[in-house]
């Protein structure tokens, strides 16, 4: 019995881990990489091309790269020029936002990612959030725009990472509930109201987002009274928002048909009314099947508020892009971009996590 006891984790022994268990992992990973011919033939070629390829990565990037200094102190190193960063930031950040209001700008970005972080909390989802989001939206306008005491600036001369991320969240927000109504229309059994939005629907996935965004730039101000032309963001915001809202519905549709039939039945039976039972019944089950494919979606079209560039706004790439055009720092692209490339991959990886996050805590019966 003595030596039982001494056998088994935590009695004593000095070790928790199962006897055995790293060389174990060690082993399966050797097999994984070299068990067969093949993969040891395939391992080989990565660990050489890894080989080739990272420590220059390493030196261009880090060891090498030039920090802090001069266009010429870049041009003389052998490195990345990240000094461009620090000199070009508020540019690529607020692009031609006047130089010393920039501060407005960098408040309402805090303001609205805080409103992110916040929202993101499950335990903050309470009628509180919506009434904080209600207040901070028009104080977030008047900082960019003006008034109330603050200089004017035009949306022409709005641009940079505020721009996109208030393309995006708004865009994103407000084509949500259309695209519900959306998807239950098309499930409808009027078939006036299901006409709609299929037309609805087909007709705005059959073009592009570009088309869209050149006609609501260029097209829809033709067709409205002489003198009238609303504002060039405002009418980029909507086409986005119409545009999206066809892709999200098709997505929310799916999971209105992955709901078993037995739910509606069962909402029925307790004598819920079409939109008591959807709203607390069948769309909430609907939402938490979609939550993978939905923030793929939000992800897409996070990334193509780039195409806002095409109707003369300036997003955040753009911004970036148009640091290059100063003479003195022209040639140092492949910084600028990486820097960009970063800043994407943040924002995006984080709405990643998030949705698997919230996949679990939605689905606890999925927990392991």
């Amino acid at each position: 019995m003595a030596d039982i006891a001494e056998e088994m984790p935590g009695s004593g022994g000095g070790t928790t881990a199962p006897p055995g268990k790293s060389a174990s992992a060690l082993r399966q990973f050797v097999l994984a990489l070299f068990g067969t011919p093949l993969n040891a033939a395939i391992s080989i070629v990565c660990i050489l091309l890894l080989l080739w390829i990272v420590p220059p990565l390493l030196n261009w990037l880090f060891f090498n790269a030039t920090w802090i200094g001069t266009s010429k102190e870049c041009r003389a190193a052998a490195g990345a020029c990240w000094a461009l960063i620090g000199e070009k930031f508020r540019f690529m950040l607020f692009g031609f936002y006047p130089y010393e209001e920039q501060w407005r700008p960098l408040l309402v970005t805090l303001l609205l990612l805080a409103m992110i972080g916040l929202s993101m909390l499950r335990r903050l989802w309470r009628r509180e959030l919506l009434y904080a989001w209600i207040v901070t939206l028009p104080v977030m306008f008047v900082l960019m725009m003006g008034g109330f005491g603050l200089s004017l600036v035009s949306t022409e001369k709005w641009g940079g990472f505020p721009v996109t991320l208030l393309l995006s969240v708004f865009g994103l927000a407000l084509a949500f509930p259309l695209a519900i109504f959306l998807a239950l229309g098309r499930r409808s059994h009027m078939p006036i109201i299901k006409t709609l939005s299929i037309c609805y629907i087909e007709v705005i996935r059959g073009v592009p987002l570009i088309t869209f965004l050149f006609m609501a730039s260029i097209i829809f101000p033709l067709f409205l009274p002489a003198g009238a032309s609303p504002d060039k963001l405002l009418r980029a915001q909507i086409a986005i928002i119409m545009f999206a809202a066809a892709y999200i519905a098709e997505v929310v549709r799916a999971g209105l048909q992955g709901v078993a039939r037995g739910q509606y039945e069962a909402a029925d039976a307790l004598g819920q009314s079409y939109w008591q039972s959807m709203r607390l019944v069948i769309l909430p089950q609907a939402l938490k099947i979609v939550i993978p494919p939905l923030v793929n979606t939000f992800i897409g079209f996070f990334k193509d508020t780039t195409l806002i560039i095409i109707v003369g706004l300036f997003d955040f790439l753009t911004t970036v892009r148009g640091a290059l055009t100063d003479a003195a720092w022209q040639g140092f692209a492949n910084e600028a971009y990486v820097f960009a490339a970063v800043v994407y991959f943040v924002c995006c990886f984080t709405m990643s996590k998030y949705s698997q996050y919230l996949e679990k805590e939605l689905n606890p019966e999925r927990r392991r």
